[in-house]
């Protein structure tokens, strides 16, 4: 009959072994193959699609993106510019932004490729005893000449990274908990979590190739 100790025991040595298992998996090399044969200099972000309740979220990640994108090595025509042509010309949502045809993307802007984005959470979250704002996007880049899909990625980013103290028992949690609500209202927390969340997408393991402006070399 096994003892406590030895069930214990049995546990923990499973426990052990999946850890190095995990460790043991590195994240799958990405087929950058399409990305290398159309090698595009100039990128066009279009207003990314908003999936969650809050109405800043579009805006507070088109503003975050140019900057990772541009120290990547790529021209990023100007996003205010973008956004003003659409409606000027009648496109005032970003989903009918982003059901235009390459073709005629490539037609009116002039890049080479455009950046697809869909805000996936965008704000804070309040739980029994936490509270943190979080942003998740999902991108996808096409040529714009030819209609490919060159690359798409996702990334995340939480303010519970951030400060991960758990001090002072669970009524200080509590506490802590309705304090980060209140300062992330009356704070635009969810702006800097989104400038995280961009720069993660960009230079993930997995994220966008250097372009040619870049100071890195490029990944294999």
């Amino acid at each position: 009959m096994m003892t406590l100790m030895s069930l214990i025991r049995r546990v923990g040595a499973v426990a052990v072994l999946a850890a190095l298992t995990a460790c043991a998996s590195p994240t799958k090399p990405y087929d950058y193959t399409a990305f290398k044969e159309a090698k595009p200099a100039s990128l066009l972000v279009l207003p990314p699609v908003n999936s969650t309740p809050d109405v800043n979220a579009t805006y507070g990640v088109l503003s975050t993106l140019s900057m990772p994108l541009g120290e990547a090595g790529y021209y990023v025509l100007p996003v205010t510019l973008v956004d003003e042509t659409l409606r000027t010309n009648g496109v005032t949502t970003p989903a009918d932004a982003q059901s235009i045809e390459p073709a005629k993307l490539r037609q009116i802007f002039g890049a080479d490729a455009a950046l697809y984005v869909e805000v996936k959470q965008y704000g804070s979250v309040y739980k029994v005893i936490s509270s943190e704002t979080v942003v998740e996007v999902q991108a996808k880049l096409v040529d714009l000449r030819t209609g490919t899909m060159l690359w798409d990625g996702k990334a995340t980013a939480s303010s519970a990274e951030q400060n991960n103290s758990s001090q002072g028992g669970l009524v200080g949690l509590l506490v802590k908990a309705l304090v980060d609500q209140i300062a992330s209202n009356l704070t635009d927390r969810s702006y800097q979590i989104a400038g995280m969340t961009s720069n993660r997408l960009v230079n993930a393991p997995n994220g966008l190739l250097p372009g040619p402006r870049a100071r890195v070399p490029v990944k294999n």
